[in-house]
């Protein structure tokens, strides 16, 4: 065994053993009452404790946006920057050309750099969002691993760093592991080790970066980047990774029936995304306002106790859900999300706007609708109920409205023989029908 190699297995098997003292330094003891530390290296309190201390967090730009998966991150470089660390999130513009094999089963497309370049302008200004770049002392900073590894040369990266990393030491992690033994991997993707060690290296050189988090899938590549810091510069550098966020049951958070709940509103709007929150099963609450909030351990304390006692009311969820949604979304959009709830469970639908019943309703049946309906002789309420399948023939339709079971846009219908216009939509393009207490049907106007 290589002297490398052998040095990492008993580094990571004595970080596992869980036989280090507790941390002293405030930041880590904040992050291990709020269940964030999975693993860290021996020395990360001392080393957290320099002046001028700097620690970084990598965000890959495959998406335009960033989504909830990505907000334990997040909220790890926002505690840096509340206990005196100054935090570096770094975008991937070089990296994201590459791809990360970790907790990847198969190659990723590759993006071309005008797509990256927008991707990664898009997730600068989402992380402006939660990061102060005027802070006195340790302001934010924002870099792209681009701007160096775009300068280097592929024999100056073989010399300089390729040689520092044996191809056992490689081959052993897991994240490499588990592709060779199963779909394989790619000798682009088999290099991302060492692009990603080599930002670590670059950033304590030129930054003061002194520690590097993430989740627990990227310790294999955090402890490569300590290793080539040792290796090239005697430097010293840290790992501290975050366990990976599951629900209750087990499952992946941030997944939903409709795919991936994104921190942009025109890919998960402000209602959307403050339902997910606020649909957080009470075995879940606790966990997700200690990782995604501020709130203190008194003012957590005092809120599960209040939820405790009328869980019903779901107090705890209510302030998940308010609090993650102003701090992506902003208040205005906080208080449009709440509204558009309120008018679902039995409030006023009058006050929102086409776009937000869209929002609001955008999991009931729907019928898209021609213009040229409202033209012909079957544009009256029974006929509307008919063309949408909310009633199957216009008997049914008259028996209906004539039993006060049918609204239109919140007003409750009385003559299933009335006209209905375009004037009648929302904004000319929308009808919520009700029928019943809670069955409801969204025409949509082409």
């Amino acid at each position: 065994m290589s002297e490398m190699s052998e040095m990492s297995e008993m580094s990571e098997m004595s970080e596992m053993s869980g036989e280090r003292p507790p941390h002293t330094h405030p930041l880590l003891q904040e992050l291990s009452w709020r269940g964030l530390i999975f693993d860290a290296t021996e020395g990360v309190d001392e080393a957290l404790s320099a002046a001028g201390a700097a620690g970084y967090i990598g965000f890959d730009p495959t998406a335009d946006s960033l989504h909830v998966g990505n907000l334990l991150a997040i909220m790890g470089l926002v505690h840096l920057q509340r206990h005196g660390v100054t935090p570096i999130a770094l975008v991937g513009g070089a990296t994201g050309m590459v791809g990360d094999p970790s907790g990847k089963s198969s190659e990723r497309n590759l993006l071309d750099e005008e797509r990256l370049a927008h991707n990664v302008s898009c997730i600068r200004a989402q992380l402006a969002r939660f990061l102060d770049f005027e802070r006195p002392g340790n302001p934010a900073r924002l870099l792209n691993n681009a701007d160096w590894l775009g300068q280097m040369g592929f024999i100056e990266f073989l010399r300089d760093v390729g040689k520092h990393f044996p191809l056992g030491y490689m081959l052993a992690k897991d994240s490499v592991k588990r592709r060779v033994e199963g779909a394989g991997i790619s000798f682009t993707e088999f290099s991302y080790m060492l692009l990603q060690a080599y930002d670590f290296a670059h950033l304590n050189a030129h930054h003061g970066c002194v520690v590097q988090l993430g989740g627990s899938d990227q310790w294999g590549n955090i402890t490569a980047g300590v290793e080539l810091m040792r290796r090239m510069r005697g430097a010293r550098g840290h790992g501290l990774v975050f366990p990976l966020v599951t629900t209750a049951t087990g499952q992946k958070f941030g997944k939903t029936e409709a795919g991936a709940v994104w921190l942009d509103a025109a890919r998960t709007s402000p209602y959307q995304f403050y339902q997910f929150w606020l649909n957080a099963p009470d075995d879940d609450v606790e966990r997700h306002l200690k990782r995604f909030t501020l709130l203190s351990r008194e003012a957590l304390s005092a809120l599960m106790a209040e939820h405790a006692a009328a869980p019903h009311l779901r107090a705890a969820q209510r302030a998940l859900a308010r609090d993650v949604t102003r701090r992506v979304h902003g208040e205005a959009a906080l208080a449009q999300a709440e509204r558009a709830a309120q008018a679902m469970f039995g409030g006023d639908l009058s006050a929102l706007s086409a776009r937000e019943l869209e929002e609001v309703f955008a999991d009931v049946p729907s019928t898209q609708l021609e213009r040229g309906f409202f033209e012909g002789p079957e544009a009256t309420l029974g006929g509307l109920l008919v063309r949408c399948g909310v009633c199957a023939s216009k008997a049914e339709a008259r028996r209906l409205v004539e039993g006060g079971g049918v609204s239109l846009n919140d007003a409750r219908c009385a003559d299933a023989r009335a006209p209905v216009s375009l004037a009648d939509a929302v904004e000319g393009r929308v009808f919520v029908i009700k029928r019943g207490a809670k069955r409801y049907h969204l025409a949509r106007v082409e």
